[in-house]
């Protein structure tokens, strides 16, 4: 089944209650009961203590003991639950995140536009900014100059300051390594090999923590979307570039080099066309934006020195193939094969149960058309049930942003949790 694509983003309101993963790892676990139980109500919005007794499989006197313990310290709360019928007791009494403890702030750097969402510790988001951006390639200095200026936009309007955040998050296209903060190579920099963390904490005395913008938008799904519900799950994300999350048993999957899953930059074209990376035949090089444009201008007869941007070149190439124009939907016609070819190769190595297509060109109807789909099981040598699920999610720049949120708030929830049990 291949799901038609939401036009926008919900709106805060409308994620589902609580955020994190709802199903509990398979196979062992070491994390520490006190973080476990602590995601558990997080992840439920509210939660009785007989449900998180049930839910983690532990005894009553266990949950009793680790939640008093989180209220002492100011993590969870006492609310009062689900109101019984009249005559029928005093309403039973629930546990929920004291969200007001700690702010995070979740950030997707990117070609033309900078996004950032605050949030508080239940994942609510409390507040957006967005930043225009020229689409070249910046010197480290020029990008944190750019995110400084994202971040006053975000605080202070409520008269916040950086100091009262616990920690950002950040999103960012290419190779970057989520345990040392080094950017090895990304599309949005001049430099390689930039020791990104380090500076961004000296500028801004605030803990950071850093990962490949795909992963942050599979963050997103697993933390507020379609992939709370799944321990095994693949995003393919389709914008700048060409991107790849992986979630197995409920955890994000990352890699020996902690940089695995570029999806982009696997060959389809030995010596084909040049990728943004320097080498050639990449998948990125025939269905990113920037693929796309370069042979728009061609079929539009543009000069390909003008300024128009790369996005309204795209509307100006879409407009032409809905009103017929062979050459414009030959263009998409093409970028769908190459779509098809890079999804049943992620069905082909992973075997996922639900592949989600994300970004903001799963508007064009012309890369998830039934050609596309048919395409993709002929290239999968078996296709039998329960066949894979893949969905379209046309959400817009502040997703991603709220996934890095959610990885700022995965990273203080296992630092100040995890070191007990």
């Amino acid at each position: 089944m291949y799901d038609r694509p939401a036009d926008a983003m919900p709106a805060p309101d409308d994620f589902p209650k609580g955020c994190g993963p709802l199903l509990a790892s398979s196979g062992y676990d070491a994390t520490p009961l006190r973080q476990k139980v602590f995601e558990h109500v997080r992840a439920s919005g509210r939660a009785a203590r007989a449900d998180v007794t049930r839910a983690l499989g532990i005894s009553a006197g266990s949950t009793t003991a680790v939640t008093s313990d989180l209220i002492s310290t100011g993590w969870l709360r006492e609310v009062e639950g689900t109101p019984r019928e009249s005559g029928r007791g005093r309403p039973p009494v629930a546990l929920e995140v004291v969200a007001e403890t700690h702010y995070v702030i979740g950030i997707k750097l990117s070609d033309e536009n900078h996004t950032a969402v605050l949030t508080d510790l239940a994942g609510n988001q409390l507040a957006d900014a967005t930043l225009p951006t020229p689409p070249v390639r910046k010197t480290l200095d020029q990008l944190l100059a750019e995110t400084e200026q994202l971040i006053m936009s975000l605080l202070t309007p409520r008269g916040m300051k950086v100091r009262e955040v616990s920690a950002i998050g950040i999103g960012i296209s290419g190779l970057c390594d989520n345990t040392s903060g080094i950017v090895h190579w990304s599309p949005l920099m001049l430099e390689n090999d930039i020791e990104f963390r380090t500076a961004f904490e000296e500028r801004f005395d605030v803990p950071v923590h850093l990962d490949n913008d795909a992963n942050v938008l599979t963050l997103a799904e697993l933390w507020f979307g379609a992939g709370r519900s799944r321990s095994e799950f693949a995003v393919v994300t389709i914008e700048h570039g060409v991107g790849m999350g992986l979630v197995l048993n409920n955890r994000l999957y990352r890699g020996t080099r902690r940089m695995a899953l570029e999806l982009g930059h696997t060959k389809v074209q030995l010596d084909g066309a040049l990728c943004r990376c320097g080498q050639r035949g990449c998948l990125e090089a025939y269905l990113a934006d920037y693929a796309l444009v370069r042979e728009a201008s061609t079929a539009l007869g543009r000069n390909t020195r003008n300024l128009q941007s790369p996005h309204a070149m795209l509307e100006t190439l879409y407009g032409q193939a809905q009103a017929g124009n062979q050459a414009a939907l030959t263009i998409f016609r093409r970028a769908g094969r190459y779509l098809a070819l890079g999804l049943a190769n992620v069905v082909q190595l992973f075997d996922p149960g639900l592949i989600i297509v994300s970004g903001e060109r799963m508007r064009y109807e012309y890369l998830y058309a039934d050609e596309v789909m048919s395409e993709t099981r002929d290239l999968i040598l078996f296709n039998g049930p329960p066949e894979c699920k893949i969905e379209t999610h046309a959400w817009g720049d502040l997703v991603w942003a709220r996934g890095a949120a959610a990885l700022a708030l995965s990273e203080i929830t296992a630092a100040a949790l995890g070191g007990q049990s």
